[in-house]
């Protein structure tokens, strides 16, 4: 109730709040918050006492006879541990609406006034932002104020005011303040859209460079033009303002300050308060430590991580519904990682429902694909045009998905702290991993690549023949198959990593999931997926068709309903390989337009009836940009993929239509409850047919959602790479064709999907 040693302090209800006494029903409370109803026999005797006149004494002197004092000090004690009484010293000013303010915030009033009149505040300015309104909001809060250098008697708090988050002398400022343990608010009064916070408390939580990175990410364009004009820092953006939006940033920073100084926490001291001044609305934006952060973290960590043995524990299944079998829900998975969601400080800028088409594609989209970048204004185009995606059978399945991607797409971007070794192919020996393992253009395929990356997208890019003899950077990746380490270029496994021109990174076997064994396993299922498309798209081979209706799947039922109500059909292909897990295409054409407009979406599971729903439900997802096609969008469209809207037809096509003469083939599925047997079932078929299973834990320590990168050297990408192996052998080894197809024979349409 008071602290020790104050016996004279004054009793009363906190400043913040005012009695009214109802006699025989209750003692209500009024605040800004709301109405506190007090009951009890005595409670009516003792609040009219409770006025902040009295110390504890003259209090017990002046009860009513018919209070006991033992029972007056249980109600004190129970009204004090509710926070509705506090204490005063002797030379309180009362009825202040500053103590009111403090006592509303849960601060012993008197401390709270004098910290903030003992505090010293300085201001420091970057970036070329005029300090005055600034010292002025602060000295208008009764604040010690002084401007640049630090006098003689160290801050309590530095207000650092600047035009852009990633001013470069923003750096200095943070090696200063790291270095002297001062805390420092950071603020931007500038622009239509005003920044305040967060508070950086060197050692606790959070420092600049960590949140420089995130704001860097999350602006590429920005990043992509200052890289060409081989300028550092932000780019020169105009004058944007008015005096009243500078002086609500500069106010409420103040209001920050004082709240910091008084002791008063938050968790929103920890953000960025966004004020978009257009539309009167602020936001709140998370800003958070990241542990490999080379300023005031590990920054050995993702290293460290990538050294380690990849183990595949026992992990229970805990969610089989929405496509898959996973060691976490949808909406756990949601739950857990939606702080990493911000356009501002965030891994992932946003998540947003396609709102293209029909509401049962469940398409969700969310920031950019950096897995589609690269050099050039086109590729960047192409970086901010596409975006990640996320589908499923429900829209929260299709909203998780989204955010898994676009983490597993941060996760696997080069950020410079990787495991690395500097040498040549022909130096490392064994160890190392040819290109062309995994590659698997034919040679032919580098010998017309210049006309052939002319005339295509950058998916289909051809890059130059490996030289076995250059030197760059190789990435430990982990052996299942050997338990043991095998190198493969640091370029082929993380995107924007230094790359010679030989060097390709592409986006296949990256999967994100709610455990290790999780992701491993949605990793699996997408190399093997597009490995049997490629079998199947460049042999051209007819198979055999999935009876959807006799699924008797409600889901699948209503998805043929809405596409026959667009006008198009329906029909999903089992194009199931040599491995004998389910993979499956389903397919759409149009039926009453001037154009087909052929679309496809393809899925594997070792569960033959969610490979189904999985190819389904990615049909969902790319029918939105197929529909209603604008004239801008034609023209910006991938040049493969306008290219088969536009031509394509199944007459001329055939291998897209189910061949009528081969039996649906029946697979034989025992449901497991462990992810790790079904890792183990797909470990043990990849070895038999001769081939190794590596895989690089990409999980970033400062995300922690699980990113893992599968390689299997020698298994198919479904892009046009052409060379010798599987795509020629195992079509013959099924059956499929009567020989082996010769490079000339092979679908000259590249996939594009």
């Amino acid at each position: 109730m008071s602290r020790s040693g104050a016996v004279h302090e004054r009793i009363g209800f906190k400043r913040h709040l005012r009695p009214e006494i109802v006699r025989g029903e209750a003692v209500y409370l009024f605040s800004e918050s709301g109405v506190t109803a007090l009951q009890g026999p005595h409670v009516e005797l003792l609040a009219s006492l409770l006025d902040g006149t009295r110390d504890l004494s003259a209090l017990l002197r002046d009860l009513p006879e018919e209070v006991p004092a033992e029972q007056a000090g249980r109600l004190l004690t129970r009204l004090g541990a509710a926070g509705l009484i506090g204490t005063r010293s002797s030379d309180d000013t009362d009825g202040t609406a500053a103590h009111a303010y403090w006592d509303a915030a849960g601060l012993d009033a008197s401390t709270a006034v004098g910290a903030t009149r003992n505090a010293h505040v300085r201001v420091i300015t970057a970036g070329g932002v005029e300090p005055d309104a600034m010292i002025g909001a602060l000295r208008r809060a009764e604040l010690d104020v002084t401007a640049g250098a630090a006098r003689d008697i160290p801050p309590s708090l530095s207000i650092v005011i600047c035009n852009d988050y990633l001013a470069p002398a923003l750096r200095e400022v943070d090696d200063e303040h790291r270095a002297t343990g001062t805390p420092w608010l950071l603020v931007k009064p500038t622009g239509a859209q005003v920044w305040v916070g967060p508070v950086f408390t060197p050692g606790d939580g959070a420092c600049w460079r960590c949140l420089a990175a995130r704001l860097s990410a999350n602006r590429p364009a920005e990043a992509h033009v200052q890289a060409r004009r081989g300028v550092h820092g932000p780019a020169a953006r105009p004058a944007v303002g008015l005096p009243s939006v500078s002086a609500t940033a500069v106010e409420v920073a103040a209001l920050e300050a004082t709240k910091w100084l008084a002791g008063y926490r938050h968790a929103g001291q920890r953000e960025i308060w966004a004020f978009d001044s257009l539309e009167l609305r602020a936001t709140q934006h998370a800003v958070r430590a990241l542990p490999q952060c080379p300023a005031c973290g590990d920054p050995d960590l993702v290293r460290k991580r990538t050294l380690r043995p990849v183990r595949v524990e026992s992990r229970i299944k805990r969610s089989s519904d929405g496509g898959g079998h996973r060691s976490a829900s949808a909406r756990e998975v949601l739950d857990r990682y939606r702080h990493l969601v911000s356009p501002i400080s965030g891994v992932v800028k946003e998540i947003r429902r396609d709102s293209r088409g029909h509401d049962f594609f469940n398409s969700y989209r969310s920031g950019t694909n950096v897995a589609a970048g690269g050099p050039g204004l086109d590729s960047l185009r192409s970086t901010l045009r596409c975006e990640n995606g996320g589908k499923g059978v429900t829209p929260l399945h299709a909203e998780a998905g989204a955010l898994c991607e676009a983490v597993e797409r941060y996760s696997g971007t080069y950020h410079g702290d990787e495991a690395r070794i500097r040498a040549s192919f022909r130096a490392l020996g064994d160890e190392a991993v040819h290109p062309d393992a995994f590659q698997l253009f034919d040679p032919r395929q580098f010998d017309s690549r210049t006309e052939w990356n002319a005339a295509h997208a950058a998916f289909q890019h051809v890059p130059e023949p490996f030289d076995k003899h250059g030197v760059l950077d190789w990435t430990p990746v982990w052996s299942v198959t050997n338990q043991c380490h095998r190198l493969l270029p640091t370029a082929s496994l993380y995107y924007g990593a230094p790359s010679p021109a030989s060097i390709t990174a592409s986006s296949n076997g990256c999967a994100a999931g709610s455990s290790v064994e999780d992701a491993i396993l949605q990793a699996l299922f997408e190399v093997i997926e597009r490995d049997a498309v490629a079998l199947w798209w460049y042999n051209r081979t007819r198979m055999p068709t999935i009876d959807l209706e006799r699924m008797n799947d409600p889901f699948v039922d209503e998805l043929r309903s809405v596409y026959a109500s667009l006008g198009r059909e329906v029909w999903v292909l089992d194009l199931t390989a040599d491995l004998a897990v389910p993979v499956m295409a389903a397919i759409s054409r149009c039926v009453d337009g001037p154009r087909e407009d052929i679309v496809f979406g393809f899925g594997a599971h070792l569960d033959p009836r969610i490979a189904v729903k999985r190819a389904l439900t990615e049909l969902n997802q790319v029918m939105p940009p197929v529909l209603n096609v604008s004239e801008h969008q034609w023209r910006t469209m991938d040049v493969d993929l306008r290219r088969w809207l536009l031509t394509a037809t199944t007459a001329e096509h055939p291998y897209l239509v189910p061949d009528p003469t081969l039996l649906t083939p029946r697979h034989s599925y025992v449901p497991q409850q462990d992810l790790r047997a079904d890792v183990e079932s797909i470990r043990t078929r990849l070895e038999a047919a001769g081939l190794e299973l590596l895989v690089l834990d990409q999980t970033r320590p400062d995300v922690e959602l699980p990113v893992v990168r599968v390689v299997v050297p020698g298994m198919r990408h479904f892009w046009s790479r052409l060379a010798q192996g599987r795509l020629y052998d195992v079509p013959l080894t099924l059956g499929r064709v009567e020989r082996r197809a010769a490079f000339e024979e092979l679908n000259p349409v590249p996939m594009f999907l």
